[in-house]
C-alpha cells in the first residue's frame, strides 16, 4: 500500500484512520497531509471510503482508531470542535437554508445587531456584498437562496465558511450539479482560497477537474489509501488504473464497426444562442462525440434535436424522415432518445420507483389505455429493460433515489429501452458515477451501438472522448471547427489538438481558417 509523503509543516494532518460501519471496514489506517494553500484531490470509486474520511475529518463522524491534528493539535468534541480548529466542510447536498436571502445565510448564527438588538440588516447586506465582491461574484446579496443556480449557491457557502475563518476547507463533489459554465467561477473560488493560505480537500469524479484544479491527488480504493503523489508526478492512466485496480485499457470495450448507413442528417441547423449553423450526419452504430470547451454549444445542439431548446432554421432527419415534431414527445416517436446531463433534476423523480421512472417517456402512448395503467405490460417491459443493463436493485418498486449513482444512470438508460431507440443523445453520460461503473455504462453504449443505434454524445471527460468514440467533432460558440477520426483520436496529441481546435489556436480541419483568436483563457471542459 503506499504511504503519503507528509510536508514538515502541514496544516492539517489525519493519521492512521480507520473506520467500520456494522463490523465492515470502510477505512483503514489512512494517513493523509494538507499544507496550506494546496488544493488536494481525493479520489476513489464509490464506496472507497472517500465521504467516511471527510467526514471524520469534518468531526460528523468518530474515527474508529486514529486522530486528526490541526496545527499539531488533535481535533477533538466532534462538529464543533472542527468548526474551532478552522475545518468546514460543503457537502454535495448543500446545507444553505433556501427560503432565506443570501445575506440571511451569510450571517446566519452570527447576526450582525444595532445597538438595541435588532438586526442590522443594512450592515449585514452591505458586509455580504463586501464578501462575495472579494471572491469576484456578483450575487445580489438579497436575493433568495433558491433563486440562484446550484453553481453560486455553493459559492456562497464556500464565501460563508471562509469567512468564519475556515483554514480548511472539505469540497464534496462541488461540480456535481452545477452547469458547464458555472465551472470556472467555481475554480475562480478555489484558486483565490489557495492564494490565501488555505488547505482544501476536492472530491470528484472528473479526470479533467483533478488537472485542472489540483495539487496532488490521493487514490482511496475499498478503504486503504493506494495513491498519494504530486499532480506532475502521475499520469491519467495511473491514477484510473489506482482507482479501479485494473489496467485503463479495461475501462473501454473494443469498438464496433460503424456501417455506411447514415441515420441522424443534421443540415444547416442553427440553434438560438450560436453563432452558426451545424451540419452533421451519424451512422448506424456509429458514436459521434461533442468535444470542445466549457460553453462550446454542445448541450444547446442535443438540447435542439430533442425538442428542448428553439431551433432558428435548418432541418434535421432520422432515417431520411424530417423531424417535424417540436416537442420532445414528437421526438420520442421519431425514434429519438435523451440522457440529460443532470441525472438528478432532469433524468429521474428520485422519489419515485424504478417501475415509475422507467415507463415515464412513454407512460401515455405505450403504458395506458382509457386513462388506465397497464400496469402488467409495464412490469415486464420496464423489467426486461433493466435486466438488460444489468442494473442492481431490490426490485421494480424500490426508489430510484436509494440507488447508487452508476445504477441510476443505468436506469436513465434502460428506460428507453422498452420500444425502438434509433439515435441516442448522451449529455455527459457518465457525469457523477465513479470509475468502475462507468465501465458498466460504456459497456452498454458499445452494445448499443453494435445493434445499429447511432449515437451522438456531448462529453467533458477526455477519456471518454477519445476511449468511446469512432469520430468526435469539435465545437466552439455552437458551431463545429474541428472533426477527429477515429485514427486521430488515438494519436498522442488527441487531446491537445482538441484543446487547441476549441480554443482557436488551431486551423479548423474543416474551414482551414482560424476558429477564432488565440487569445482565448477557457479550459479544457
Amino acid at each position: 500500500m503506499a504511504q503519503p509523503a507528509l510536508s514538515a509543516t502541514p496544516l492539517l494532518r489525519a493519521e492512521a484512520i480507520s473506520k467500520g460501519f456494522g463490523g465492515v471496514p470502510v477505512l483503514r489506517s489512512v494517513s493523509l497531509a494538507l499544507e496550506p494553500g494546496t488544493v488536494t484531490a481525493l479520489a476513489g470509486e464509490n464506496g472507497a471510503g472517500k465521504s467516511t474520511l471527510m467526514k471524520i475529518i469534518a468531526g460528523q463522524y468518530a474515527a474508529d482508531e486514529g486522530q486528526v491534528f490541526v496545527d499539531g493539535q488533535v481535533v477533538t468534541h466532534g462538529v464543533s470542535g472542527a468548526q474551532r480548529a478552522g475545518i468546514a466542510i460543503v457537502p454535495q447536498e448543500l446545507a444553505s437554508i433556501p427560503d432565506l436571502t443570501v445575506y440571511e445565510n451569510l450571517f446566519v448564527g452570527r447576526e450582525i445587531r444595532s445597538r438595541i438588538g435588532g438586526l442590522n440588516r443594512s450592515a449585514m447586506i452591505k458586509k455580504s456584498r463586501e464578501m462575495l465582491a472579494e471572491f469576484g461574484v456578483d450575487i445580489d446579496p438579497q436575493a433568495v437562496m433558491r433563486s440562484l443556480p446550484v453553481g453560486l449557491q455553493q459559492i456562497v457557502e464556500i464565501v460563508k465558511n471562509s469567512s468564519r475563518g475556515a483554514r480548511v476547507l472539505l469540497l464534496d463533489e462541488p461540480t456535481s450539479a452545477i452547469a458547464e459554465r458555472e465551472v470556472e467561477r467555481l475554480y475562480d473560488v478555489v484558486r483565490r482560497l489557495r492564494s490565501q493560505g488555505v488547505a482544501m480537500i476536492y472530491t470528484t469524479h472528473k479526470m479533467g477537474e483533478i488537472r485542472a484544479i489540483a495539487d496532488r491527488v490521493v487514490i482511496l480504493r475499498d478503504g486503504d489509501l493506494v495513491t498519494d503523489e504530486a499532480i506532475g508526478a502521475i499520469t491519467d492512466d495511473s491514477i484510473v488504473s489506482a482507482m479501479i485496480g485494473r489496467d485503463l485499457e479495461q475501462l473501454f470495450p473494443d469498438r464496433n464497426v460503424p456501417t455506411d448507413d447514415p441515420v441522424l442528417v443534421v443540415d444547416n441547423l442553427l440553434v438560438e444562442g450560436a453563432s452558426g449553423p451545424v451540419s452533421l450526419t451519424v451512422r448506424a452504430g456509429e458514436i459521434l462525440s461533442l468535444s470542445g470547451l466549457v460553453g462550446a454549444g454542445r448541450t444547446e445542439l442535443i438540447e435542439a434535436l430533442f425538442g428542448l431548446r428553439r431551433v432558428i432554421s435548418g432541418s434535421a432527419a432520422v432515417n431520411g424522415r424530417q423531424l417535424t415534431s417540436p416537442a420532445p414527445s414528437g421526438r420520442i416517436a421519431q425514434g429519438l432518445a435523451l440522457v440529460p446531463e443532470d441525472r438528478k433534476g432532469s433524468g429521474t423523480v428520485l422519489s419515485m420507483s424504478i417501475l415509475d421512472n422507467g415507463s415515464m417517456p412513454r407512460l401515455a402512448a405505450r403504458y395506458t389505455r382509457s386513462g388506465m395503467l397497464l400496469n402488467g405490460r409495464r412490469a415486464k417491459e420496464v423489467g426486461a429493460a433493466m435486466k438488460s443493463v444489468r442494473l442492481r436493485s431490490q426490485g421494480l418498486g424500490q426508489d430510484v433515489g436509494n440507488l447508487s449513482g452508476g445504477n441510476q444512470q443505468k436506469v436513465v438508460l434502460a428506460r428507453w429501452l422498452t420500444d425502438k431507440v434509433e439515435v441516442l443523445l448522451l449529455d455527459e453520460p457518465t457525469r457523477g458515477v465513479d470509475v468502475g461503473a462507468r465501465s458498466e455504462i460504456y459497456r452498454i453504449i458499445l452494445d448499443l451501438a453494435s445493434q445499429g443505434m447511432a449515437v451522438l454524445m456531448a462529453s467533458s471527460d477526455m477519456a471518454e472522448v477519445l476511449g468511446l468514440s469512432h469520430r468526435s467533432l469539435v465545437m466552439r460558440e455552437g458551431v463545429v471547427v474541428g472533426e477527429l477520426s477515429l485514427a486521430d483520436l488515438g494519436r498522442d496529441d488527441a487531446q491537445e489538438r482538441i484543446f487547441r481546435m476549441g480554443s482557436g489556436q488551431e486551423r479548423s480541419a474543416l474551414t482551414d481558417t482560424p476558429t477564432a483568436d488565440s487569445s482565448a483563457e477557457e479550459g479544457p471542459a
